[in-house]
């Protein structure tokens, strides 16, 4: 079994590096949609940096967490999250991610949910769309047809269906350290003692304090940090019954139950789109 010394020297073997020009792409009223492309080896973080432009991140293939002060966004392709502006987030990449970043000048629509973070679907044609607009990211070689672009791109985002994932992040050190080693192996330990004994702290307070910084207890929270690394294994179109197994489950069915009480429609439809 892992131990936090090995889980330290995992994360220390991790680069770091710093946002790739993020000037080069800033939107502006003339091109208010940018774009680019990335590619993130399994092993890279992007460092936690802000935007004075709201952002939509998502992956071709491959799949990232985005990382903010007070939840994280486990994303494979098909879903992306949208980043209001000034939200401090950084990038980890859960394995290798082609990633494309969509800069907006002025946020699709008013309204409160583009005020934070948020998960939406990707419709095909808006994948395609942005695959378009990250080809020439440096200078407008046809304006009108970027503009078309642009436009469809924002037509898009304001139809997007918003889901219900994301998890959210406490404040306090020690749970802190605790979700996010759950975060990158959930299945380390088979319940709460055992995470528990890792921070050093009882499951007693453990479970208070899942419910003072998160409003849930450590069985909800747990579920949403599954449900999110199974997106990822059904984007790589693992088996149910697998991705049950991969994930601790006794049998698919359980598994099943679980994502069916947690989003309320069954894997078969929920994964349909990763």
């Amino acid at each position: 079994m892992p131990t936090q010394k090995t889980a330290a020297k995992a994360r220390v073997r991790r680069t770091s590096l710093p946002p790739l020009d993020p000037l080069r792409y800033a939107p502006s009223a003339q091109r208010p949609v940018r774009a680019k492309a990335r590619v993130l080896e399994h092993d890279v973080d992007i460092q936690a940096h802000q935007h004075a432009w709201g952002q939509l991140a998502f992956s071709i293939s491959g799949a990232v967490r985005v990382n903010t002060a007070h939840a994280t966004y486990l994303v494979p392709p098909a879903r992306a999250v949208w980043i209001a502006p000034t939200i401090v987030h950084a990038v980890t990449a859960v394995e290798r991610a082609d990633l494309r970043t969509v800069y907006l000048h002025q946020a699709p629509s008013d309204g409160p949910v583009w005020q934070g973070c948020r998960v939406i679907e990707v419709t095909p044609l808006l994948r395609e769309l942005v695959m378009q607009l990250a080809i020439s990211p440096d200078a407008a070689e046809d304006p009108r047809r970027e503009q078309c672009i642009a436009s469809l791109v924002l037509d898009e985002l304001r139809r997007a269906k918003s889901l219900r994932l994301g998890v959210d992040l406490p404040q306090d050190k020690r749970l802190r350290r605790l979700c996010e080693a759950m975060l990158d192996e959930p299945g380390r330990h088979a319940d709460l003692d055992g995470w528990a004994a890792e921070v050093g702290a009882s499951a007693r307070t453990v479970s208070r304090l899942f419910r003072d910084e998160l409003g849930s207890s450590y069985a909800q929270w747990r579920s949403q940090v599954l449900l999110a690394r199974a997106l990822t294994l059904a984007a790589r179109k693992m088996p149910m019954s697998l991705i049950a197994h991969e994930l601790g489950y006794a049998s698919a069915s359980a598994f099943t139950a679980m994502v069916t009480r947690t989003v309320g429609m069954p894997p078969s439809r929920f994964f349909a789109l990763a």
